[in-house]
């Protein structure tokens, strides 16, 4: 009975409140998995697991005898083995996003990975705005990867370069993948006329051999590691995920890893990465300014690639050549292939009948290499500046 009495009034003590700020956050995340459907995978594990890091003298947290800590609970446990120490999960999951991506959109017109490219400038703009909020560097740079529009980077980032935010970080990215239907038809059309999203473009794909769909892991792989060696972990492993698809011998290696093992590490990446969202940490004014910043970096990526898609059309009126259409330029994050449906769908509303998923999914296939090579790039500088 003390014990039940100890858990009851620690939830009605001074800080008890910030306890319950957490079950209601855990709450508002499962609802929006289940009612509403956004990114249910990943935020109904992380909903239910702030409620179970926040339940007083919880044992997924510390296992108590006598209230003494004898070892680490199993949430605590899964993080400091899974993610602290080698950052295995988030790695994993990598395989089976590769298992899942076709590149062959983008390898028939390779230029779409400029407008990947330049959809990363919201992840720099946004560690420029948190330093200059007062966010130390390590902790800046973490933010600013929020834009980068894919979770397991953000993580990532966020542990290899020490930050205190590792779970509002989390929860941000996360929620604003999941919120991408609606954040970015507004950005795009913040920068776009409905004259530039009708534009039609043809879709005239060059012949895409299975060698060169088996060399472009490979060679993407070697070419990143001699201009990035921090970003290998992350696109060594998103490519060799891509080498099983296209391989064309290891079919059922390849399923597994698009469901069997995407699956499980979503499920334990989810719950695991609550550990970071203890009240005591994650209830405070930074997690608001945090929150605030990775919407920043979100739409700021988005208006980077549609504004790129811009100046192209530019030189392409130039040369007398048929224009993009702009909102492709936005497909460049690395929310796949959610980004891209939302541009078609935009461009269908502005023109019944214009098609342009093709293009978007090449740029979008483009924005998750371009920010995972944006994560390894930020992870470099800003270790060999400290």
């Amino acid at each position: 009975m003390e014990f039940l009495l100890d858990g009851i009034m620690a939830v009605l003590g001074p800080g008890g409140w910030k306890m319950i700020a957490m079950y209601i956050v855990g709450i508002a995340l499962i609802v929006l998995a289940v009612k509403k459907e956004y990114e249910p995978s990943l935020l109904l594990p992380l909903g239910f697991g702030a409620i179970l890091v926040n339940l007083p003298y919880s044992g997924v947290i510390d296992q108590l005898v006598q209230n003494k800590v004898e070892a680490a609970g199993i949430i605590q446990w899964l993080f400091e083995v899974g993610i602290e120490a080698s950052e295995a999960m988030p790695i994993l999951l990598f395989i089976g996003i590769g298992a899942m991506i076709d590149f062959g959109p983008l390898l028939s017109q390779p230029v779409l990975f400029l407008f990947g490219a330049a959809a990363q400038f919201g992840i720099f703009a946004a560690i420029l705005i948190a330093c200059l909020m007062g966010f130390d560097l390590k902790d800046a740079a973490s933010i600013g990867i929020i834009g980068a529009a894919d979770g397991p980077t953000s993580i990532l980032v966020s542990q290899v370069l020490g930050s205190n935010y590792m779970g509002p970080i989390a929860v941000a990215a996360y929620s604003y993948m999941a919120l991408v239907p609606i954040i970015q038809p507004f950005a795009i059309k913040l920068v776009t006329t409905k004259k530039e999203r009708c534009i039609h473009m043809q879709y005239n794909p060059g012949d895409v051999s299975r060698g060169m769909r088996i060399a472009f892991p490979i060679a993407v792989t070697i070419i990143v590691g001699f201009i990035s060696p921090q970003s290998v972990a992350l696109v060594g492993f998103l490519m060799f995920g891509n080498l099983l698809r296209e391989c064309g011998v290891l079919h059922s290696l390849s399923q597994a890893a698009q469901n069997e093992l995407a699956n499980i590490i979503t499920l334990l990446l989810g719950i695991t990465i609550s550990f970071s969202m203890r009240a005591e940490q994650f209830v405070n004014p930074a997690t608001l300014m945090i929150m605030a910043l990775g919407l920043v970096a979100f739409v700021f990526d988005t208006i980077g690639g549609v504004l790129f898609a811009k100046v192209v059309n530019v030189f392409l009126k130039m040369a007398g050549k048929p224009p993009v259409n702009p909102m492709i330029g936005g497909c460049g994050i690395s929310a796949f292939p959610m980004s891209s449906r939302v541009v078609q769908k935009m461009a269908a509303e502005a023109e019944p009948g214009n098609i342009i998923l093709m293009q978007a999914a090449g740029t979008n296939v483009s924005g998750q290499v371009a920010s995972v090579i944006a994560g390894g790039l930020v992870i470099s500088i800003v270790t060999q500046y400290l």
